[in-house]
Order: structure tokens, then C-alpha cells, then sequence
């Protein structure tokens, strides 16, 4: 696979809803005829259903890929990445009514974000690593926690729970990174090195080809892994977000 490849879409989130269409029985109206459809034909009836959450980008096929993030249940996510994709992932989320609170030990890398988004007021606060306070998620104010603290990100005060994610940023491979793995729910996975590849393929038991192909992916491009699906996305920025956090790109 070459570099800026886009590899083909894995098992994935979402599917298709193809049973239990149940239209009801409306007001009474006019009186038509009846309309009939072939047997052969009822596969086309099918809606696409998805996830509800955040619009991570975009599979191999073009179709949205969504994260849900809010969910009722403690969700942690692990992205091996950079800045860029966090930065995308928690405006996005903070777009759909969540708040978002990110713990990190370079607040400059967020002022800007901050300062767009009215100062911290309107969905996003950002806290000195250790700092966080408790927020008080509910199922009508979500949260989720960025936490952007480097390579050993200290165990966190404020921890995933109902209707509260965490999202840990590793711009690379660590020590306490294997932990992480096993702990979360969800990793993304960007361009790493080749000895890094190779030691994720083991860590999370990823076929050869996919190993293969973590030191080729373009900027934007994240390998998402849950217990038993495995999709590549390509986050597809909009004019909006390349005007406040620029053109996708792995290093910062």
C-alpha cells in the first residue's frame, strides 16, 4: 500500500434496516388505489441507519462514519494520533449540545479553539493536567473529557461514566500505552512508525495487512478498532475548521 492509500473499509459501525417497518395507520383520506411493490423488489425498501454522535469522516465508500459518543454508559477512547483529529472530534462534539472539557498541559494549543467558541462559555473549558473538576454529566448535558497530556498522561481525577467519554490523546506509542489499549473501548489509530505498527499488531491482534499499512496512511486517515469491527475513516474537514485548525496533519 502506498502512502495516502485509502484502504478498503473493514467491518464497521451502522448497517442497514431491513425488518420491522411499521407505517401505521394514519387519518383517513382520500381513497386511492393501492400501491404494490414485487417480492424481488422489497430489498430496496431498506433506510441506512447509523449510530447517533459525532461525524468522525467519512469510509472507503464515502458514507458518514459516526462516533457515538454520548452514550449512558462509561466509554473510553484511546486516539494514537495528533492534536489535529482531537481538536476536530471535540468541536464536533461540542456542536451536538455536549460540553467539553479538555485536560491538558499545553492550553496555547487550544486557546484559539477556546477564544472561537466564546471563551470557554459555550461547550468547551480547558483545565491544567490534574485540574479537572467534576462536571456533572446527565443525559441532558453530556461530557466529554479530552485528555491531552502527553505521552504518560497521569491517571485521570475525572474518570469515564454514565453519559461522560474520555478521550486520551498519545501522540506516539508509550509505555502506559498498552494499559490504555486494554482499557478502552474504542482506539484510533493514525501513521505511526514501523517498530510502533508492529508493536500495535500484537497489542491489538490486527491482521498483517493492516499493520502493514499503518505507517502509509495519510494525514486524516485513522484506523478506528472496537471489540470485533475495524473501520478506516477519513476526517474530511469543513471550510469552517480549516479556518480555525487548518489542513489535516499527524504532527503538531
Amino acid at each position: 500500500m502506498t502512502a495516502g492509500a485509502h484502504p478498503p473499509r473493514r467491518a464497521g459501525a451502522g448497517g442497514w434496516l431491513r425488518h420491522g417497518l411499521d407505517l401505521g395507520r394514519g387519518p383517513a383520506g382520500p381513497r386511492t388505489g393501492r400501491h404494490s411493490l414485487p417480492a424481488q423488489d422489497l430489498d430496496a425498501l431498506c433506510l441506512p441507519l447509523g449510530d447517533d454522535g459525532v461525524v468522525a469522516g467519512v469510509d472507503a465508500q464515502g458514507r458518514p462514519a459516526v462516533l457515538g459518543i454520548n452514550r449512558p454508559t462509561p466509554y473510553d477512547v484511546v486516539l494514537i494520533g495528533g492534536l489535529w483529529t482531537a481538536q476536530v472530534l471535540a468541536l464536533r462534539t461540542a456542536a451536538t449540545g455536549a460540553r467539553v472539557a479538555v485536560e491538558t498541559g499545553r492550553p496555547q494549543a487550544w486557546a484559539q479553539m477556546v477564544h472561537a467558541m466564546g471563551g470557554g462559555q459555550n461547550g468547551l473549558a480547558v483545565y491544567d493536567v490534574g485540574r479537572v473538576p467534576p462536571q456533572g454529566a446527565s443525559a441532558g448535558t453530556p461530557v466529554l473529557v479530552v485528555r491531552d497530556c502527553g505521552m504518560r498522561p497521569p491517571r485521570g481525577r475525572v474518570v469515564s461514566g454514565p453519559w461522560q467519554a474520555v478521550l486520551t490523546l498519545l501522540p506516539y506509542l508509550s509505555p502506559v500505552a498498552p494499559r490504555l489499549i486494554r482499557q478502552a473501548r474504542l482506539v484510533g489509530v493514525q501513521r505511526v512508525s514501523p517498530d510502533e505498527a508492529a508493536e500495535l499488531g500484537r497489542t491489538m491482534a490486527l491482521p498483517r495487512s493492516e499493520t502493514d499499512a499503518l505507517p502509509t496512511l495519510h494525514d486524516g486517515l485513522t484506523l478506528w478498532c472496537a471489540e470485533r469491527d475495524r473501520q478506516y475513516v477519513m476526517t474530511q474537514p469543513t471550510d469552517a475548521e480549516i479556518g480555525l485548525l487548518g489542513t489535516p496533519r499527524r504532527m503538531d
